[in-house]
């Protein structure tokens, strides 16, 4: 709901949302770092209970976003995404014979940041790193290392000729 410092980030938080910070973890490990467009998708298709909150705090998320920083929704990138225990809820069930029985409903706080990857902290147009990207990035790092240490070869660990422990019958 608020900007943060560099003014690149927007963020929304659901509070007490009725599930167990387990579930809606394995749902929020599926969406952390990806785009906003891909990660609705995502979630539409996830057959998981946890899916429905959480598509509504990224859509608040993008929500808060358009309005605060102008910006397009095909730029938006979730950079972090939380999620915390809440409170947890102590209900009674009755029970046979005049007993009852402590229930313990958790809630959870699921906090989702966005980041705009067209505006950069400085000013300038910023690239977000897709795969091609990436590999340009691993390629240049591969040739300034190039010349460093020739002398030096790596003997590669062959597990099959070698005669390791596995080798003992």
């Amino acid at each position: 709901m608020v900007i943060k410092e560099n003014k690149t980030e927007v963020y929304a938080l659901g509070q007490h949302i009725s599930m167990s910070v387990h579930k809606a973890r394995r749902v929020i490990d599926q969406i952390r770092g990806r785009s906003y467009e891909e990660t609705l998708m995502i979630l539409e298709l996830m057959p998981y209970r946890a899916c429905y909150p959480i598509f509504k705090v990224v859509y608040s998320a993008a929500a808060n976003a358009s309005s605060l920083l102008g910006s397009n929704e095909a730029d938006l990138v979730i950079s972090k995404a939380e999620v915390n225990e809440g409170t947890t809820m102590k209900r009674l069930k009755l029970r046979a014979r005049g007993r009852s029985y402590r229930i313990k409903k958790p809630t959870c706080h699921i906090k989702i940041v966005m980041k705009d990857i067209s505006i950069s902290e400085y000013g300038e147009t910023f690239w977000f790193k897709t795969e091609k990207f990436f590999k340009r990035d691993v390629m240049q790092e591969l040739k300034k290392t190039k010349g460093k240490n020739q002398d030096r070869t790596r003997e590669e660990h062959d597990i099959y000729n070698n005669g390791g422990t596995w080798d003992k019958k």
